[in-house]
């Protein structure tokens, strides 16, 4: 870990003041974060917005400092940035100057979508961190979104992010849109032990049908797409479809898992550069020995 980056990784972390976060969980419970989400609506109030919901007829809400509070991070103030289709340029961000610079290529003349196998490996372990933690979202490990890559930059640029009111605006786009996985499923377990223990002194309601978050998920999660208004039948048709689905993998917001994932994603990148070395040596013999050959077949004056 001395030369990979996975330290610089960590000391963003606590940056950020989010060690609390990654701090081992022992449970994630699967039914309540499927039931949350199945009820869940965001309210737009006059000065915040809040989440309301219920599970197993506890009622749910909170706003980005009664959130922080729950999971003991900052939540008075940083950036909170939402982008999706349009990365545009901002106080912060440069579209064209970060394309360039993650892909270490000044020629680029457009801002794009850069792919994970063309950054380096601390870079990796950054969208990593992103694309499994901050924002999670469904897809595979090279393809990168420009929230993605926004919250990359925040994170190196060691700017603080208001992660309670990241959160909300993530979980309240999970609800409205298609093939999406259900986001901070361990963390929301804490959220709702601390309003049953508010109600009833104890959190026995959520004793059974608890999930080991050592337990690996084999694939991500989708929920499918339900109305972006909430209707008379809304809830009860996501209740339907969630029915068979699983929430978020929960391994992916362990500090040790994430650093094992790490390890391996750089140990696949340094096993991918000695191939390419060895088949560029490959090459460059062959072309040797190619200019050897007809050096011989040459007729000798």
């Amino acid at each position: 870990m001395k030369d990979n980056g996975l330290n610089n990784v960590i000391e963003l972390i606590k940056r950020q003041r989010w060690e609390k976060l990654f701090k081992r969980r022992e449970l994630v419970h699967v039914d309540a974060v499927k039931e949350f989400y199945a009820r869940m609506t965001l309210v737009h109030l006059k000065k915040k917005d809040v989440v309301r919901s219920s599970v197993r007829g506890v009622a749910i809400e909170f706003d980005h400092l009664k959130l922080a509070s729950i999971l003991g991070i900052p939540g008075n103030n940083g950036i909170c940035e939402y982008i999706k289709d349009v990365w545009e340029e901002s106080k912060y961000i440069k579209p064209l100057e970060k394309t360039r610079k993650l892909t270490n290529d000044e020629t680029i003349l457009e801002a794009r979508r850069v792919k994970s196998s063309e950054m380096k490996p601390f870079q990796r372990f950054i969208h990593f961190l992103v694309m499994k933690n901050v924002v999670p979202r469904f897809g595979k490990r090279d393809t990168t979104s420009y929230m993605d890559l926004t919250y990359m930059d925040h994170l190196t640029a060691r700017r603080l992010v208001n992660f309670p009111r990241v959160m909300m605006r993530h979980m309240s786009n999970v609800i409205s849109v298609k093939d999406h996985e259900l986001p901070y499923g361990d963390w929301m377990t804490m959220v709702f032990e601390n309003f049953v223990q508010e109600e009833s002194g104890s959190d026995d309601l959520f004793f059974d049908a608890q999930v080991d978050v050592e337990e690996p998920v084999a694939e991500a999660p989708v929920v499918p797409a339900f109305p972006a208004s909430p209707g008379d039948s809304t809830n009860q048709q996501r209740e339907q479809t969630l029915a068979g689905v699983d929430p978020s993998d929960p391994s992916g917001h362990i500090l040790e898992s994430i650093m094992i994932k790490l390890q391996a994603e750089f140990e696949r990148v340094r096993a991918n550069r000695i191939q390419a070395d060895l088949e560029k040596a490959q090459a460059e013999n062959a072309r040797l020995l190619a200019l050897l050959q007809q050096t011989k077949n040459q007729p000798k004056p």
